[in-house]
């Protein structure tokens, strides 16, 4: 069975996508969010973006000239889609994407690119500028959070260090 489906793009190429992709609904920022979070994954790129039709067409178009209908990309391999569906809907942290890193390098990278709520932030979650919620996390998290005192020492943070959490756990129990 195959991982992932063909669909024509603009000019009719075919892009392989995930048979399964989240889908990120935005009041008016799809276009500026695609942009950004495909500046700060790797191995990211914009697939389309169709833009909303005339807005005589249909009621529902009043305002969206102009806005994503529909917008399609890929941060580091993983397929999304995305609109600009106006501010009926907003994101909550019901919803997250966990960001696994090697190292506390890359932990500091993406927190750094993705931290934009102080409030938000507890235990390597935090909320981006456009309300989206992310987990940056170390890639061996259980391995750091094995013992009650890396427990109690995580749930102190607000980004992850890796260190802090390796030297809880050498903590006598």
């Amino acid at each position: 069975m195959s991982r992932v489906h063909r669909s024509a793009g603009r000019e009719g190429s075919i892009m392989e996508l995930s048979k399964i992709q989240p889908c990120l609904w935005f009041a008016d920022q799809a276009r500026e969010a695609m942009e950004y979070y495909t500046s700060v994954f790797p191995n990211s790129e914009i697939r389309s973006i169709e833009t909303y039709p005339d807005e005589s067409l249909d009621p529902h178009f009043a305002g969206m000239a102009g806005k994503v209908l529909n917008g399609r990309f890929t941060l580091d391999g993983v397929d999304f889609v995305c609109l600009d569906g106006g501010p009926i809907f907003t994101f909550n942290e019901a919803i997250s994407f966990v960001v696994t890193c090697a190292d506390q390098e890359e932990v500091d990278y993406y927190w750094h690119a993705l931290s934009h709520t102080p409030e938000a932030e507890q235990c390597g979650w935090c909320k981006d500028r456009f309300g989206l919620s992310w987990q940056v996390v170390p890639q061996h998290m259980d391995q750091l959070t094995a013992t009650p005192a890396q427990i109690q020492a995580m749930m102190r943070m607000k980004k992850i260090v890796i260190e802090d959490l390796e030297d809880a756990g050498l903590t006598p129990a």
